[in-house]
């Protein structure tokens, strides 16, 4: 297996570090993240591909003044482990991050997720799995990619290969890749979430987590059962997303049984790292 985060030494300035803890359930170690008020209303925030809690590292304490608001890493993403690939998949995701639920005994009123965290949302609740008051789902990754027949193979075969992470991790360490990346999202990320994804990718384990996660992603039984959502979605969307285009989100919500689009100029992919007190607002004033 490839080399993992060390969260005594990779963790030691992890944002919000003091409100980690780390929950052993069904087949995964989870890192979950759990900030205000216990007897508040729970609000459950989904990270997305090749990311992990760093990501929300701004808007979690802003929304804990209001909510308790419990963030995790993905499973084979940042501190987070797992001992079956299955859990990479959306499907796995859902069913795993239900069972942490469980043992943690919460039922999310609000659920937030980020692209590909908003389809393991809208997976969990079409199971039934949750079933929060609505889903708000930034730059949602809601699209089969148009290439998957070929780009999932291929995945796959990098997945299985235990020296392309390792191979990956290093020339992120020594090609500026975190850099490189995260200009392809148009978001102008501050020097602290810049050093944060470096750490990330030069980890060969999350490395492989990202990858076993699009290797393992198929979007073609929830993109059909979207007609079906039991739960109002809020669906938001920067215009200048350069990774998701807006018109994903756009076309979704036309199947959607109950469903609303937020337009915001400016602010990319990373929207909710960029702009977090105007997310922030826009949760609050849709739990309202």
């Amino acid at each position: 297996m490839a080399s993992e985060l060390d969260w005594t030494n990779d963790g030691r300035d992890w944002p919000n570090r003091e409100a980690s803890q780390f929950v052993t359930c069904g087949g995964v170690r989870w890192h979950v993240q759990s900030m205000g008020d216990q007897n508040a209303p729970v609000t459950l925030l989904v990270h997305g591909t090749g990311a992990a809690t760093h990501s929300f590292r701004d808007l979690l304490p802003l929304l804990a003044n209001e909510f308790h608001v419990i963030a995790v890493d993905l499973p084979g993403h940042g501190f987070t482990r797992i001992t079956d690939n299955a859990a990479l998949s959306l499907q796995g995701m859902a069913a795993e991050l239900s069972i942490l639920l469980k043992a943690l005994d919460v039922s999310p009123v609000i659920a937030v997720g980020h692209s590909a965290g908003t389809a393991v949302l809208m997976e969990m609740a079409l199971k039934g799995y949750i079933a929060p008051h609505r889903i708000v789902g930034i730059n949602s990754a809601l699209k089969p990619m148009q290439a998957h027949a070929v780009f999932s193979p291929m995945a796959k075969l990098l997945f299985i290969n235990p020296m392309v992470p390792r191979l990956m991790s290093w020339r992120a360490r020594y090609a500026d890749g975190a850099k490189n990346v995260l200009k392809m999202t148009g978001s102008p990320i501050d020097k602290d979430g810049l050093r944060l994804y470096q750490r990330l990718f030069e980890s060969p384990g999350h490395v492989s987590g990202a990858l076993g996660m699009m290797a393992n992603w198929d979007l073609e039984g929830l993109t059909e059962g979207l007609s079906s959502m039991p739960v109002p979605i809020t669906l938001v969307v920067a215009e200048d997303d350069t990774m998701v285009s807006p018109s994903v989100s756009r076309t979704a919500a036309q199947s959607l049984p109950d469903a609303e689009i937020v337009s915001i100029e400016h602010g990319g992919h990373l929207l909710h790292e960029v702009e977090p007190e105007r997310i922030a607002d826009l949760i609050r004033d849709r739990a309202a």
